[in-house]
């Protein structure tokens, strides 16, 4: 059976703890793993520093990023990821409270798959981490898999 890890990456100890509720809530059982800086999501990504016995191969089936981050921002970290032909295909979420048209515009321009503003609503925001999980994790093919 394939493994199909969530990355998240979010700063947020609140948003953090919403994103994971929602999806235990929708009975997502695949393991999320949480990283709460920009730089930490590279050397998660690319295995250095602590992450260097992290098999590279096993790479998320989805990234859900923020964008606000402290070290290195989301945008930085997607052009990272589509710079290396090891992650330039896995699917980015780009999963933020930002309403910046900026934003949106060069999450698009460097390779994002989705942009999902943060709905404040809670119901709202289960429903849409739902929806994304059953798109990105049941019903989308990857080619990193």
């Amino acid at each position: 059976m394939i493994k199909k890890d969530i990355l998240l990456i979010e700063d947020n100890p609140d948003d953090e703890t919403l994103a994971l509720r929602a999806l235990k809530k929708n009975h997502i059982i695949n393991e999320i793993i949480v990283v709460r800086d920009g730089e930490e999501a590279l050397n998660y990504l690319f295995c250095k520093e602590s992450y260097s016995n992290r098999d590279s191969k096993n790479q998320p089936e989805v990234i859900l990023l923020d964008l606000k981050l402290p070290k290195i921002s989301g945008l930085e970290i997607l052009q990272e990821i589509r710079k290396h032909k090891e992650t330039k295909y896995l699917p980015v979420v780009v999963l933020t409270s930002s309403d910046e048209e900026r934003d949106l515009v060069e999450s698009y321009k460097l390779g994002a798959n989705s942009y999902i503003r943060k709905p404040v609503d809670f119901e709202k925001f289960q429903q849409a981490i739902l929806d994304l999980s059953l798109y990105w994790l049941v019903l989308n093919k990857s080619l990193n898999k």
